[in-house]
This record gives C-alpha cells, sequence and structure tokens, in this order.
C-alpha cells in the first residue's frame, strides 16, 4: 500500500472514529465489511464521506453516510443495471440502514462486489 493511500485509509477509520455510538461501531463493520469485499479497493474521503474506489485518482464508486440516517450509496460512476423484477427499469443506487445483521452483511458485500467486479 503506498503512502497516499495509507494516508487515505487512516483519514476514512479517522472520520468513523468521530461517529458518536451506536452508529461508530456499525460504520466501523460496514467499512470492514467493503474491505472485505473489495480488498482492492482505494478508501479516502470524498464530499466529506468515507468512500471507495478503483484507485486513488479515479471517482468513488460507493460511499458511506452518516446523517439523518446511515446508507451505503453507489456514486453516478458506477455503470448502473436496472433491477428488474418489480422494481422494473429503476436502479438502485441507495441503501439505508441502522443496525447490521448476518443477511444485511451480506447484502452490503454483494452490492460492493457487483460494483467493484
Amino acid at each position: 500500500m503506498s503512502s497516499k493511500d495509507e494516508k487515505n485509509l487512516t483519514q476514512v477509520v479517522d472520520r468513523i472514529a468521530t461517529m458518536d455510538e451506536p452508529r461508530r461501531s456499525v460504520m466501523r463493520r460496514v467499512h470492514d465489511i467493503i474491505m472485505e469485499a473489495a480488498p482492492t479497493s482505494k478508501p479516502r474521503i470524498w464530499y466529506g464521506m468515507p468512500a471507495y474506489a478503483r484507485s486513488a485518482s479515479t471517482p468513488a464508486l460507493v460511499t458511506l453516510r452518516n446523517d439523518e440516517r446511515m446508507n451505503l450509496a453507489i456514486t453516478e460512476k458506477v455503470a448502473f443495471r436496472a433491477a428488474g423484477g418489480g422494481d422494473g427499469t429503476l436502479m438502485p443506487a441507495a441503501w439505508y440502514f441502522e443496525t447490521v445483521d448476518d443477511d444485511t452483511e451480506k447484502r452490503i458485500a454483494e452490492i460492493v462486489r457487483s460494483v467493484f467486479d
């Protein structure tokens, strides 16, 4: 990992550390899920929030927000695919969560892999 990548990772971890509990623990867990699902992703701060990209010089693909609600979102830089089924041509781009159980963890990992694969 380059020194820039290490600095960026430290900034993401530090940003999460500033969050109040219980959100801090949830966001740490989601960060770990993202890093495990996409180990080559490059975490960094993007518009003030933790984000993950393919390289340090490319736009973020996945973001974590801690506003009124915590959410995982994919950015407009991702090749969107229609959801199909009952959602037809809608393209999912954000998922809100309060906690992360085993099913949510699996779904987050699936979303992240679909973006980075």
